[in-house]
């Protein structure tokens, strides 16, 4: 369902628009909402994408390696003679 939208642009911004929609083939309400449309699709990419990066960071990554020698081998000093 679309509603309309009431918005405050200067004159020569709407002049410059309407060029644009007559060589687009559209209007300037759809030039708007195309770029709002793209505006919102955008950061609701970005905040998924975000999420994910959050989630994998929340994981943690393995490094490669094996189990780290416990404190005891690491000290294991056998007499040289």
């Amino acid at each position: 369902m679309k509603q309309n939208l009431t918005l405050a642009i200067d004159r020569r911004l709407i002049k410059r628009a309407r060029v644009l929609a007559a060589q687009r083939g559209t209007s300037i309400s759809g030039l708007l909402a195309e770029e709002l449309e793209r505006l919102v699709n955008d950061h609701q990419a970005w905040e998924r994408a975000k999420a994910r990066a959050l989630a994998l960071m929340e994981s943690g990554f393995h490094l490669g390696g094996g189990p780290l020698p416990s404190r005891e081998e690491l000290h294991d000093r056998k007499s040289v003679r």
